[in-house]
């Protein structure tokens, strides 16, 4: 990646979900990191982003509000989010309309910039695709024309890995050039101490850690993520830490309640100490039937734990098969057993795999990936 940054300061607005899914957490962390050089950035969405815990002088919250009218069975949410861009971006004079998440983003985005159009006021707009927006819910026929005229008539259009990038040019008919800007990882974040690493809390000093974090949603495959560990603690000693929410928990507990391994499992529920409990973790699973890039990958590896994962999407990308970890097929959970293995068994493998994870990940570095952003907004204004 190389990019030449940006020499004037601007004012750009960043519209994604608040939540703690990937997309909006990349954003937040991109705005974050061009406010701290010295670019003003404004933050539109219906929610204050979870990693959005502090505002300053240069970063503004401007929250969507949507009408509760009985006339709407489902409110009008993009209606409401283009008019608030427009109102945001006369108001603050901004130059840069970045979305994350083609659906509903990059189409209100578009209706902004028409309505703006109309007042003799012209914004690029900058459209970074992250995933199911384009494989899943992006590509249904409901949603499928509105996506592919709203990739088109973006200014510029990323996506965050050759893989999804392929993706998006198979299922859409795309006129745009898409450009692959990865997401990242501030390693500055990610320094800790021995001291600050408190294993003890989650586990014995001969117990190997092995830790999950999602949404628990199908696409994320949690019983294979229990069935590899049931297979590992048979063969090492060994506690499995379950991170997150979602619809896929309730029958998670039931599958460690049946296989009896109760008292070798912690569900933690959401967390925001997610970079604590990967610091002491050994291995971290992430058997997803789909990823668009693998950003829990990533951020496992920059807390020095290596990763076993499936093989799809943007994951090998990430994920360095016998150099950060290993991966494996959807749905082979023997494969996935004897790689995990062959990493935890021995503990001289196992620190080799650690640094090899740091290192791969050090590849990811927010300071890489900054300036290709500014230098793709410079080349959309001029």
């Amino acid at each position: 990646m190389s990019g030449k940054p940006i020499n004037k300061h601007m004012k750009i607005a960043i519209v994604c979900y608040p939540t703690f899914g990937g997309s909006g957490v990349v954003a937040t962390e991109l705005g974050l990191a061009l406010a701290k050089r010295g670019h003003e950035i404004h933050f539109i969405t219906y929610k204050q982003p979870v990693r959005l815990e502090q505002l300053s002088y240069n970063v503004f919250f401007h929250e969507v509000h949507v009408p509760d009218y009985p006339l709407f069975q489902y409110p009008p949410y993009e209606l409401a989010l283009s008019s608030k861009l427009v109102d945001v971006i006369k108001h603050y004079h901004l130059e840069i309309l970045h979305v994350h998440y083609a659906i509903p983003h990059a189409y209100a985005g578009y209706m902004a910039k028409k309505m703006l159009q109309a007042e003799d006021i012209s914004i690029p707009m900058v459209t970074t695709l992250h995933g199911t927006d384009i494989t899943l819910v992006g590509n249904h026929p409901n949603y499928k024309p509105a996506v592919t005229f709203s990739i088109n008539e973006s200014d510029v259009v990323t996506s965050v890995s050759q893989s999804l990038k392929e993706d998006t040019l198979r299922l859409f008919e795309v006129k745009k050039d898409i450009q692959v800007v990865s997401n990242f990882i501030d390693i500055s974040k990610h320094i800790h101490t021995d001291k600050e690493c408190q294993r003890g809390l989650m586990a014995a000093p001969e117990e190997k850690i092995v830790t999950h974090i999602s949404n628990f949603r199908d696409v994320k495959r949690i019983p294979d993520v229990i069935n590899v560990f049931y297979n590992i603690q048979k063969q090492i000693k060994a506690k499995l830490i379950l991170v997150g929410e979602g619809p896929e928990k309730a029958s998670a507990e039931d599958q460690v309640m049946q296989l009896g391994i109760e008292n070798k499992v912690r569900f933690l529920g959401q967390s925001n100490e997610i970079h604590d409990i990967l610091c002491f973790s050994d291995l971290f699973l992430l058997p997803s039937k789909r990823e668009s890039f693998g950003l829990a990958a990533l951020e496992a590896m920059v807390n020095g734990t290596p990763v076993i994962s499936t093989n799809t999407g943007g994951l090998p990308e990430v994920n360095i098969h016998g150099v950060s970890g290993f991966t494996s097929n959807v749905g082979d959970v023997e494969d996935m057993t004897i790689n995990a293995l062959k990493i935890l068994k021995d503990d001289q493998t196992l620190e080799k795999f650690k640094k090899q994870a740091v290192e791969e990940a050090k590849k990811f570095d927010i300071n890489e990936v900054v300036p290709v952003y500014e230098a793709l907004y410079h080349n959309a204004r001029s």
